[in-house]
């Protein structure tokens, strides 16, 4: 049972990243996943989640309108696209399973 991210890197403000996380070792398409994130001296957040089939997302509100939560249950991955980056969404991001268990995460660095 693995979740792996990918994706992460150094990216000014305003720009844009895609992270992947490659699911194996269960029924992926069975499982709710999400992405949450921390920043350094802070709790890990949720943010954002998207259901078995892919029809409902739910995201938090300091990423509404800039992030997009996806999957593809064929190739066992879930994404997230992150759109105009801001410097406050510096954070190692991992994605999530609930029974499955975290990814290794995948550092997010917002800097000009």
């Amino acid at each position: 049972v693995q979740l792996v991210e990918s994706g992460g890197g150094l990216v000014q403000p305003g720009g844009s990243l895609r992270l992947s996380c490659a699911a194996s070792g269960f029924t992926f398409s069975s499982y709710r996943m999400s992405w949450y994130r921390q920043a350094p001296g802070k709790e890990r957040e949720q943010v954002a989640t998207i259901t078995k089939g892919g029809g409902m997302t739910n995201y938090a509100d300091s990423v509404k309108g800039r992030f997009t939560i996806s999957r593809d249950n064929a190739k066992n991955t879930v994404y997230l696209q992150m759109n105009s980056l801001k410097p406050e969404d510096t954070a190692v991001y991992y994605c999530y399973a609930l029974s499955v268990g975290w990814g290794q995460g995948t550092q997010v660095t917002v800097s000009s």
